[in-house]
């Protein structure tokens, strides 16, 4: 079993009587992407705060790499690296300089780090060139880079794709879920792009009105669905024969389009091919069949009772 890097003990952050965090307790190991998830007002940036250091803890633990964040601070930051939404970067420098300067904030950083880092990033091609030349994609890695200078265990990512386009969130999701698996890092991302946590994240945490709903990985959350009340859509001819049929059945229907030819079930998984073969039985033409899947944003909003995340 791995050793977890981070490692969160009933942790609470009390302002005056309002309770903002309450009991969270949870574990981040090596190797994963950790989505954190929940409505506006959740509590999600006040935890990466108590993580980074930057917000007292009222009570509760925080260790990283087994060192507690209050009494070992220096030495438990040492192994923390992050990108909290936009990284500020001086625009009349390369991104070769830039990394540079922040690495001699570090001890033990050498050059072959920095080169190491700039391949890790992708950015050879463009990392001479001034930062103020840099898309904001360019400017994402170039702020990942500097969070890796100094080899951390965990990567704290707050909104990371903020302002990206879709071709620049696909690309760092990407190099998000490389690092974890080829540096052997835990990897925490909170972000309201369900979509993209979804196909990120090994796990996620969701938190409502600063407790934690539940912890599960993506596939054990989507796939957690009972068979029963499935959505399932029917591509048949005639649609009008296919409705009298599934009556017959005493089963209803929540959608039709006759100009597509498709019907909607809600249904027991198991009585799909019951009713696949009663269509036949009835001499209607089945073209397919399409179960509907439950996205991560779908069990989101049914687990926060629809509270929207932002």
């Amino acid at each position: 079993m791995k050793q977890p890097i981070v490692q969160i003990k009933n942790l609470k952050k009390i302002i005056g009587k309002k309770v903002i965090i309450d009991g969270l307790t949870f574990d981040i190991y090596p190797g994963e992407v950790f989505g954190f998830l929940g409505p506006n007002g959740a509590g999600k940036t006040t935890t990466i705060r108590m993580m980074f250091g930057l917000a007292s803890i009222t009570e509760g633990e925080i260790y990283i790499k087994g060192l507690n964040i209050k009494k070992d601070y220096e030495a438990a930051i040492s192994h923390v690296g992050g990108i909290v939404e936009n990284p500020e970067m001086y625009n009349f420098m390369s991104g070769y300089k830039n990394l540079v300067h922040y690495a001699r904030m570090h001890k033990g950083i050498t050059r072959e780090r920095i080169d190491q880092v700039i391949r890790l990033v992708g950015l050879e091609a463009r990392i001479r060139d001034k930062v103020k030349t840099y898309s904001l994609g360019m400017r994402q890695r170039l702020g990942l880079a500097q969070a890796l200078l100094h080899s951390p265990s965990l990567l704290i990512l707050d909104e990371p794709t903020n302002g990206l386009d879709p071709a620049g969130i696909r690309e760092l999701r990407d190099y998000f879920r490389k690092l974890a698996r080829e540096e052997n890092i835990a990897v925490f991302v909170s972000s309201h792009l369900l979509s993209e946590m979804e196909l990120m994240c090994d796990r996620v945490g969701i938190i409502q009105n600063g407790k934690l709903i539940d912890i599960k990985t993506v596939n054990e959350l989507l796939n957690n669905t009972v068979d029963k009340d499935t959505p399932v859509v029917f591509t048949v001819d005639p649609v009008s024969n296919a409705v009298d049929c599934i009556s017959q059945l005493g089963i209803g229907h929540s959608g039709l389009n006759n100009e597509t030819g498709t019907i909607q079930i809600v249904l027991d998984r198991e009585k799909v091919p019951q009713v696949v073969a009663k269509f036949v039985q009835e001499g209607i033409k089945v073209y397919g069949v399409q179960t509907q899947s439950v996205s991560l944003e779908d069990k989101f909003l049914e687990m926060t009772g629809g509270n929207k995340i932002v």
